[in-house]
């Protein structure tokens, strides 16, 4: 049968989407591998390798000020603390990140404080004398040290790949690296290594250093389709009594992920089912739901006797579409759902954005309106934060949102105020009270948006209003025998049980291989549905620095780093090497990797 017009025109414009995202990752992915670059270039004029530590305030700046930043001591000292013995390099990365080359303004104040005359301009001699007084010695010292590094990565083309990262696989590989967040502690577990956030862990391989052990992991991975496992649809449970409860994932300046954390409580022995997927809320007309494509996963942890002492019982890895699920009987108790995502397709991006959306204008009448674009967004923001679905926020639920926009909670006494000027209903709060709330700021401000903005750049929007950087989902949980309930605990980031969890289930379900000429050193690599992870257990009485290596690797997104990197793994101990994804899932990948141990 002859396709219409219509359709073609929409296949059309199908075949021309999909081509212009793929673009888009591309370039972006691009231009993360350029930004690695640059790092890496900065560090080895004041260091040898990649794995070298910076052990002190006087080499933190100077690697700062290679790379191109004006660091005061003030910001010095916000990075290198009372705490701080070394930083390595995925720690002067993550710096760099925050820490952003000098701007105009900046650069005019300074030309000011040179020009005291304020006469516009600067003689030729006076610039002379500033230069040579000041920035002599520096620039010698700064020409001899990108000379050595420029030298020592031209030595061959080897090196200065691995240095470098393939730039032709860096087109295809995404670059994330999560960091611990600095607004929330963490507790560690001797029996896991640091976590890609902790200073002792390198990022890339120094080429002065030789492997002495390998092994090789390749998995070949057809193109995606709507996965039916064995986990169950929900009608056919529809009878079983259920519990439900949304949450997101916030993506944090530092690439750390955060989100809610729940306990589960079950009065009795029964078969449950439990499952998460990415939350399809509703969407302003023509923006597209990044965050749909987004990877969830729900480990599921029993409590005994204390909340520091949590066992693992299994994760959600039976996959129906965009759902992930797990079935099976659990004893009556408490237990703990902690949301998970790799952090693959979640993750900083870079957008060209035409202009800032508006969010409030003022009517014929003079007085604020917010705008139906803003609307919108408010709109979702609220079906993402209505924990329990309700319609309505109860206090708790309004702390989640308030910790997020502004570090702090509201307490009874100005819920009692919000209750005497914004709608409300059994003491919680309706839309329109939500929508006024975001109002009155806005009047507070004269229509100055600025502390809209904050609150809409904390919960994953950009200045577009498009929801980039968070990912809402929801949690179901249907039980057989009983009525189970869910709650909404914690907005933090991942914890040491989540990592031990991880690494726990890798090692149980993932195939295990011993690195040849070191039978002390396994990995585990484990593969369910559109993901891949792989652990690093090492059993030795000390550390071990592992190199990793994907550059045969096809079509794929890595949490990582580059083609090529570096983790060093604690004595007695197992960490995630990393987690892999398809780039594009309509197209077949190949999960190529080589593990070595260094000497």
């Amino acid at each position: 049968m002859a396709s219409s017009p219509e359709n073609n025109a929409s296949l059309s414009v199908q075949k021309a989407t999909r081509s212009e995202s793929s673009q888009a990752k591309k370039s972006q992915h691009a231009e993360e591998a350029i930004f690695y670059m640059n790092c890496r270039a900065a560090y080895l004029t004041v260091l040898k390798s990649s794995l070298e530590n910076i052990k002190s305030k006087e080499q933190l700046s100077l690697v700062l000020q290679q790379a191109g930043r004006n660091p005061s001591q003030k910001t010095v000292n916000k990075y290198w603390t009372s705490q701080t013995t070394t930083l390595n390099f995925d720690d002067f990365c993550t710096i760099l990140k925050k820490e952003k080359p000098a701007t105009k303004p900046e650069l005019l104040e300074a030309f000011r404080k040179i020009d005291a005359d304020n006469t516009g301009y600067i003689l030729h001699d006076e610039l002379f004398k500033i230069l040579t007084t000041f920035c002599d010695l520096y620039m010698t010292t700064s020409e001899h040290c990108c000379k050595t590094a420029r030298e020592r990565l031209e030595v061959d083309s080897r090196l200065r790949q691995q240095q470098f990262g393939s730039q032709a696989e860096a087109s295809s590989e995404g670059i994330t690296v999560s960091k611990p967040s600095p607004r929330v502690s963490r507790k560690t577990d001797h029996k896991l290594a640091p976590t890609k956030g902790d200073s002792r862990t390198p990022s890339r391989p120094s080429s002065a250093q030789s492997c002495k052990a390998s092994i090789s992991t390749t998995i070949s991975m057809g193109a995606s389709s709507n996965r039916n496992t064995k986990l169950i649809e929900p009608d056919t449970v529809k009878e079983w009594q259920c519990a439900q409860s949304k949450g997101c994932f916030y993506l944090e300046d530092d690439g750390e992920i955060i989100s809610h954390k729940y306990k589960l409580h079950l009065p009795q022995r029964s078969t449950v089912c439990i499952t998460i997927k990415p939350l399809n809320v509703r969407q302003v007309e023509g923006k597209s739901c990044h965050w749909l494509s987004v990877d969830t996963a729900l480990y599921i942890l029993k409590e005994n006797e204390t909340q520091e002492n949590l066992q693992v019982v299994s994760f959600t890895e039976q996959q129906n579409k965009e759902m992930f699920g797990w079935k099976g009987e659990l004893a009556s108790g408490i237990y703990w759902l902690l949301p998970f995502t790799t952090g693959c397709r979640l993750k900083k991006v870079k957008t060209q954005i035409t202009g800032e959306a508006k969010l409030v204008y003022r009517g014929e009448d003079g007085e604020l309106t917010l705008t139906k674009e803003f609307r919108a967004a408010l709109l979702d923001i609220f079906e993402t934060i209505d924990l329990d679905g309700n319609g309505l926020l109860s206090l708790e639920e309004y702390n989640f949102f308030e910790l997020r926009t502004s570090g702090e909670k509201c307490d009874e006494e100005a819920w009692a105020v919000c209750k005497e000027n914004f709608d409300m209903k059994k003491n919680e709060l309706t839309r329109q009270g939500f929508m006024d709330l975001n109002l009155m700021e806005a009047n507070d401000r004269e229509g100055d948006p600025s502390d809209l903005w904050v609150t809409l750049l904390s919960l994953g929007y950009n200045k577009a209003l498009e929801m980039t950087e968070a990912c809402p989902f929801v949690i179901d949980i249907y039980a057989e025998k009983c009525k189970p309930r869910i709650k909404a605990i914690y907005l933090e980031a991942g914890s040491w049980q989540l990592n031990r969890a991880i690494c726990k289930s890798v090692v149980n379900k993932g195939e295990a291989k011993v690195m040849d000429g070191c039978e002390n050193i396994i990995i585990y690599t484990y593969k369910a549905g559109r993901r891949i992870t792989s652990v690093i257990e090492n059993k030795t009485e000390n550390k071990v620095i592992i190199h990793v290596n994907n550059e045969q690797s096809k079509n794929c997104l890595s949490n990582r780093g580059l083609a090529v990197f570096a983790v060093e793994v604690a004595p007695k101990s197992m960490m995630v090497s990393q987690h892999v994804m398809p780039l594009n899932e309509q197209e077949e990948w190949l999960y190529s990797c080589v593990h070595s141990l260094l000497r």
